[in-house]
């Protein structure tokens, strides 16, 4: 989604370099310009949907999928959803409605900021709140082959989270095998806030993980999940338990 200046720069030397060396009547033909607004997507078949480490999907498999329109600026708005665990306060299934603005800030370095909107169309009426504003701020450096993301994700205070706010910050890394289609992930987050199953709202969360893109945009992959539960009684029905999940996914 991101359009790198060092690679347009690039792109621009080799095309006038192309044209001088073209015959003249060559020169005429059109130039292939970059779309205005493309649109991504994805659709996704997990095991378990764990939500920064916590299960939400009562270790059964969930199905997610999502739309992301993009802009060549870096403005892009999106939606996401994923089936969940039935419960009276957040019913059958998560809606995510999102916006913001990706880019180059320098080289070697994206930025990725915006909003993101939680809802819960299939919630039981009277159940209390439950829907959530998250803001979101994304650094996003690369060192040689390996990709770094480092995150903060604020929720002000709002009646679903208590009425108090919610902080997250995250760490991480991604890196391909060079001539293969495998790549390894590893992930580290810290929440202090509401969405926490801790007695002190203070919680970890981690990720290690490996996949593979085969036939174009399927991808199948595997995870091993963790996160703090409950310092006095444990997980609460398995949905704080340390997991693998496995995905088969598609994007395009």
């Amino acid at each position: 989604m991101l359009t790198s200046v060092r690679s347009l720069t690039a792109a621009t030397l080799l095309v006038g370099t192309a044209l001088a060396a073209t015959p003249a009547f060559a020169q005429d033909a059109p130039a292939e310009k970059t779309p205005l607004v493309t649109v991504t997507g994805s659709t996704t078949l997990v095991t378990d949907y764990r939500f920064r480490g916590v299960g939400l999907s009562g270790g059964d498999i969930a199905i997610q999928g999502g739309l992301t329109l993009n802009t060549t600026p870096g403005f892009y708005v999106g939606t996401w959803a994923s089936s969940l665990e039935d419960s009276p306060v957040y019913g059958e299934v998560e809606l995510d409605v999102f916006g913001g603005w990706t880019g180059e800030v320098t080289d070697g370095l994206a930025a990725d900021v915006g909003v993101t909107y939680y809802a819960y169309p299939s919630k039981d009426a009277g159940a209390g709140p439950s829907d959530v504003w998250e803001f979101y701020g994304k650094l996003k450096p690369t060192l040689g082959p390996v990709g770094l993301t480092f995150g903060l994700y604020y929720s002000p205070d709002q009646d679903s989270l208590g009425g108090g706010d919610n902080l997250y910050l995250s760490a991480d890394a991604g890196v391909g095998i060079p001539e293969t289609p495998i790549s390894f992930s590893a992930h580290v987050g810290y929440t202090d806030g509401f969405l926490t199953l801790t007695d002190n709202g203070k919680a970890w969360d981690w990720s290690v993980g490996a996949s593979a893109t085969v036939l174009g945009g399927l991808s199948l992959g595997l995870s091993y999940v963790g996160v703090e539960g409950s310092q006095i009684n444990g997980s609460i029905d398995g949905v704080t338990d340390d997991t693998v999940v496995a995905s088969l996914g598609y994007a395009f």
